[in-house]
């Protein structure tokens, strides 16, 4: 439906009577934010009863599975409805093909299980991509510096069914392969795993943005050439967005993420005024980390600037937002 904006003349209009006070302000805000917005993103470890910090993210933390269970409980709490799971995964368990992305036992599998028996109603993502567990830090199987999207796909596929096997409500390929969404969703009604949902990074650029979640999940020192720019999308296109888009919705997905979000909101726009499935906003652990920064010096008011971003993300379009603030969020919300 199109809407037509119409405005009176100053001075029988004047626009700032609605804003004078609080209560208009209230009443009249187009965009609203919940905790029901939010995906709480958790680094995972092995250990028991370990936290360990991000350096290049203050305030984050990698877990133990037992205190991912925790972490899981206080997001029922504040009304968050879904975590994701990113593991850390030991060196000594990577290869050039990530085939720790497939066992069954691994650490994201384990914390599924855990997570899922001790807080059933909390809804959890697990991402489906290869770089947390290669020696090379790629997102797949590379062959002469070479990303092989054929046989990727294969190892996505096992990856996604094992976590499935384990309980993950959502599987969420995010390694930008052609083709893998089809594959991974007519792999889950094979196995009869058909309430699964499959949500796609559809557009995932390759960004500058995702630096300090690669130190977190050890990943980031061992790039080297064009890193994922043959297979991530060109910060410089939009268009090249709705096709990705459009071929993963015609191969299953259920819904799609937006990588990063700050940088791209005009892409969240243009994504959720085309097509009719709910889109998710990734905060990523870049945006994160340039606005702690900001806090640390006290150039920007924390609380202000936090919500702000949020709520321009959701007015953006998202349907959800993925973000490292979302227990800073929620706690904010429930006063």
């Amino acid at each position: 439906m199109t809407r037509t904006i119409h405005s009176g003349r100053y001075p029988a209009t004047r626009l700032r009577r609605t804003r004078m006070t609080e209560w208009s302000r209230a009443m009249i805000a187009e965009t609203r934010l919940a905790p029901s917005d939010f995906i709480w993103p958790l680094f995972i470890i092995e250990g028991k009863n370990v936290t360990e910090p991000v350096a290049s993210m203050p305030g984050v933390e990698r877990l133990s599975i037992d205190r991912a269970v925790a972490a899981a409980k206080e997001a029922r709490a504040l009304g968050i409805p879904a975590i994701a799971l990113f593991p850390r995964t030991d060196e000594a368990l990577k290869s050039d093909r990530g085939d720790e992305a497939c066992n069954p036992d691994n650490l994201v599998c384990r914390a599924t299980r855990a997570i899922k028996d001790a807080v059933p109603e909390i809804g959890v993502l697990c991402d489906v991509a290869l770089d947390p567990y290669t020696t090379h830090g790629h997102d797949g199987i590379v062959e002469n510096g070479i990303v092989l999207n054929d046989r990727t796909v294969e190892v996505l596929v096992c990856q996604a069914v094992a976590a499935a096997r384990a309980g993950a409500d959502m599987v969420a390929p995010s390694d930008m392969m052609d083709g893998r969404i089809g594959a991974v969703r007519a792999a889950l009604e094979s196995e009869g795993l058909t309430d699964t949902m499959v949500i796609s990074y559809a557009a995932k650029y390759a960004s500058a943005f995702y630096g300090p979640f690669r130190d977190a999940v050890g990943a980031g020192k061992k790039l080297g050439g064009a890193g994922k720019k043959t297979y991530q999308m060109d910060p410089a296109n939009s268009d090249e967005a709705l096709r990705e888009v459009a071929q993963d919705i015609e191969e299953g997905a259920d819904m799609v993420i937006v990588k990063p979000a700050l940088p791209y909101l005009d892409i969240i726009r243009r994504v959720a005024e085309t097509f009719a499935l709910p889109v998710i906003a990734y905060n990523v652990s870049g945006e994160y980390s340039m606005l702690m920064a900001a806090f640390e010096k006290g150039w920007l008011d924390r609380d202000i600037a936090v919500m702000e971003s949020l709520l321009c993300q959701k007015r953006a379009g998202a349907s959800a937002i993925l973000t490292y603030f979302a227990r800073e969020a929620a706690q904010k919300l429930q006063v």
